[in-house]
């Protein structure tokens, strides 16, 4: 989804020089491996930076959440040293892993993880990301004590909801994909951070797990239906404070397709959204098609926002990655509809591709400003 794709570093057909990233001691050595870290980004004198990827053992290769095809190491001479060089364009951020024969690991050299088998990467002009805490791929991030079993007659199946008071709680901020920031990305320790700074007042985290992205967060009124009559009021009986009527629904790619949706068919229950890179390409026509994003601009929610001039009474702040091409004009057609129709519009952009660890800025930032 992020249009042209990056390949290794321009002109390299022999080992390149470590010592050019700061490396120390002969590849391969014991003495090499103690202080070695991956990856390491120099500048390019094309511009942008180029970013060495390390590996110890066996072969393998890199693999990236969305801004580039998987590259594979080169061994370097008879070590057990495997490297990948790679162009970095400026400021991203990128969720990879190291793919062997034997499965999917994160960096063992990159102190930065995302769950077990995921590291984070980042440009040195990529911006900070504050109350996001350096995270490694063998900590288990810590869980909310509250949690509700919810048997869906509507969806069908059990699953189970987390919900977590920030600052004492407050207005409800339903995260879609929720077992991706409780599992994966430290959600429940950055809101805190961010309540206590003074970023945003205190808020009723609920993280919804999803079972079926595609059938739920499909232009489909089953899910919120269910959140609106079952989801809720078993969070009015936890006892945890929420303020359902200040409610911001939270989603990334179809997971934004179906917030902004709640608020066009659901707007007693929806009326504040946060959307990151949201699959505006979708219609019933492009699911499934061999180029699902080549089809008109907008999908199937822009034609609903033509026929919408009443939405005076939304508020949505919209995200999407710079390196996301393709999925940029999708999500430009939407912004510019959604505000034409009358709701109170923020857009942004974030300096990566469909990657959650671009969001994760914009998830507090704009929840902060949905709340107003």
């Amino acid at each position: 989804m992020t249009g042209a794709l990056p390949g290794l570093a321009a002109g390299r057909h022999r080992p390149p020089s470590f010592a050019d990233f700061g490396l120390s001691g002969s590849p391969g050595t014991e003495a090499f491996w103690a202080s070695a870290r991956s990856p390491v980004v120099a500048p390019s004198p094309d511009g942008g930076w180029v970013a060495l990827f390390l590996w110890r053992g066996s072969p393998a290769r890199v693999v990236f959440e969305s801004w580039s095809e998987p590259v594979p190491l080169r061994r370097f001479g008879d070590t057990d040293c495997w490297y990948a060089e790679m162009a970095m364009p400026a400021r991203l951020r990128v969720t990879y892993q190291l793919i062997t024969e034997e499965g999917a690991y994160a960096d063992p050299l990159n102190p930065a993880g995302a769950g077990g088998d995921r590291s984070l990467a980042a440009a040195p002009d990529a911006p900070p990301q504050p109350h996001w805490p350096l995270v490694g791929a063998d900590d288990v991030l810590p869980l909310p004590r509250t949690r509700l079993r919810w048997a869906s007659g509507r969806l069908g199946g059990r699953r189970t909801v987390r919900v977590h008071p920030a600052g004492g709680g407050g207005p409800l901020v339903l995260l879609l994909d929720g077992d991706d920031w409780l599992h994966l990305h430290p959600a429940t320790t950055a809101f805190d951070s961010a309540v206590a700074a003074g970023g945003m007042p205190p808020v009723t985290l609920v993280f919804l797990p999803v079972k079926d992205r595609e059938a739920e967060f499909g232009c489909r009124p089953e899910l919120w239906e269910a959140v609106r009559d079952e989801l809720l009021p078993l969070v009015a009986e936890s006892g945890v404070p929420a303020d359902p009527g200040r409610l911001v629904a939270v989603g990334q790619s179809l997971g934004g397709l179906s917030a902004l949706h709640a608020a066009l068919d659901f707007p007693d229950l929806v009326s504040r959204v946060a959307v990151q890179s949201g699959s505006f390409w979708w219609s019933q026509d492009a699911v499934g098609a061999a180029d699902p994003l080549g089809g008109p601009l907008g999908g199937a929610l822009a034609d609903r926002l033509r026929e919408h001039p009443g939405l005076s009474g939304l508020r949505v702040a919209f995200d999407v990655g710079e390196h996301e091409t393709l999925m940029l004009p999708h999500c430009e057609v939407v912004e510019s509809l959604a505000e034409a129709a009358g709701a109170t519009v923020r857009v942004s952009r974030s300096p990566s591709g469909h990657d959650r660890v671009g969001w994760r800025h914009a998830l507090l930032r704009d929840v902060a400003w949905a709340l107003g």
